[in-house]
């Protein structure tokens, strides 16, 4: 019986995708535990995982709802310094939980974007294999820049020059955990761009867990960068919609999704309004997800058009719905696609205007609305034209199925258990 420990640290998006792939692993035969936040301890059991605790958790550290929306928000100027300050602490109080997390009998290592540069030195210590699982594109290539550049393009050297300069300020942000790792683990000093290099030299496989529908994988990429198709979070077979989601859905024509993620933190009053405005301009029914900004019908007029819900899973929701608003995470703008139907993107920071954008150029989506757009006095106006042309037009649905039927040919999940059972032989 071989051991496979799956290390994965951030938000729901940067969890959830992983219980799919321990899932497929155990259905294989291997055991599998999932090192995680306590946070998602219940979603880690529910897909049959050993749950192993990692520190640092981002919903116990949203102490002060002030804080959490300015962590929402794109860094204003002047502000990156704090938010790479913010960055460095969470990394170091991660690195102590990922080196406890592996048991002598670990066989693999699977490492999600945030937990690799640190994982790699438990690889090296332990003398086992790892494998990189990230859900965005990381390496350098010419043909877009670095995702959490904002999506445009500085051209082909530009793109590769910005990806290289993307991957140092990653070895710098990792490099206090990674000092204080490698010395409590009795490694030789080594900085995290030589243990890069290192990797990159070996060939050392990385599968990204989005789909070529979406970003075809780069014709610049070394050997060993392969892009295997989307990971979906695990759920029951038999998992159904609430009743309540089902009676709504019997009640009218299919409505509008509109939820931010774990976006948006202490903004639930101000977004529900404008939500359920747009919704009504728009002349659509509306299902609200509360998520981190707690999105919720009490904070608007009493309207049998409108629904409140909690976490539910996408694959069940999304394909019913007539179109969905979203923040536009990897794993959101994926589940999108993967239902059929129309976007209107909403992205906060970080990857997700580059996603937006390339939903756009699917045409599955219509333009993106910048997030900090719907502050603004015709924020109302917009979003209901956005989700106007998003329910209205019959060629972005068209491009939607389309593009659904294709992503519905890709196992990402069985590209990883082929990967893991190489490396483990």
């Amino acid at each position: 019986m071989t051991h496979i420990l799956i290390t994965a640290a951030g938000s729901h998006g940067d969890i959830a995708p992983y219980t799919g792939v321990g899932a497929r692993l155990r259905a294989a035969g291997h055991e599998v535990a999932l090192a995680t936040h306590d946070s998602y301890a219940p979603l880690v059991r529910a897909a049959g995982l050993e749950f192993r605790r990692l520190p640092a958790d981002p919903r116990t550290r949203r102490a002060d709802p002030e804080d959490a929306t300015e962590q929402a928000r794109p860094p204003a100027p002047g502000g990156t310094r704090a938010l790479m300050r913010q960055a460095a602490a969470f990394v170091k109080e991660l690195g102590g939980g990922i080196a406890d997390a592996a048991r002598d009998d670990t066989d693999l290592l699977l490492l999600s974007a945030t937990t690799a540069p640190l994982g790699h030195h438990l690889a090296e210590a332990r003398g086992i294999p790892s494998l990189e699982l990230p859900l965005v594109p990381a390496a350098p290539t010419g043909d877009f820049a670095p995702v959490v550049s904002g999506g445009r393009s500085l051209g082909r050297w530009g793109n590769r020059a910005a990806g290289r300069l993307s991957l140092r300020v990653i070895d710098r942000l990792y490099a206090d955990a990674a000092r204080e790792m490698r010395a409590r683990l009795g490694l030789p000093a080594a900085t995290p761009r030589t243990v890069r290099r290192r990797a990159e030299a070996a060939g050392r496989p990385v599968l990204y867990g989005f789909s070529k529908v979406l970003v075809p994988r780069p014709s610049d990429w070394r050997t060993g960068l392969d892009v295997v198709g989307n990971w979906w979070p695990w759920h029951a077979p038999d998992d159904r919609l609430p009743p309540v989601v089902e009676d709504f859905l019997a009640a009218g024509p299919p409505p509008v999704f509109i939820g931010f993620g774990s976006m948006a933190g202490g903004e639930g009053e101000r977004l529900s309004a404008l939500a359920a405005a747009a919704l009504r301009r728009a002349k659509v029914r509306g299902i609200l997800q509360s998520g981190w900004a707690d999105l919720t019908t009490r904070h608007t007029s009493a309207d049998d058009d409108l629904l409140t819900i909690g976490e539910v899973p996408h694959a069940l929701l999304f394909p019913r719905m007539s179109a969905v608003v979203h923040h536009c995470g990897a794993g959101t703008a994926a589940a999108g696609v993967r239902a059929g139907v129309p976007t209107v993107p909403v992205p906060v920071t970080a990857d997700q205007p580059f996603w937006a954008a390339r939903l756009a150029a699917l045409g599955v989506a219509t333009a993106p609305i910048p997030f900090k757009d719907l502050s603004t006095d015709h924020a109302v106006a917009r979003l209901a034209h956005a989700i106007t042309q998003a329910t209205a037009a019959p060629a972005r649905r068209d491009h939607a199925t389309a593009a659904a039927h294709r992503l519905a040919t890709e196992d990402g999940t069985g590209e990883v258990l082929k990967a893991a059972e190489r490396l483990l032989a």
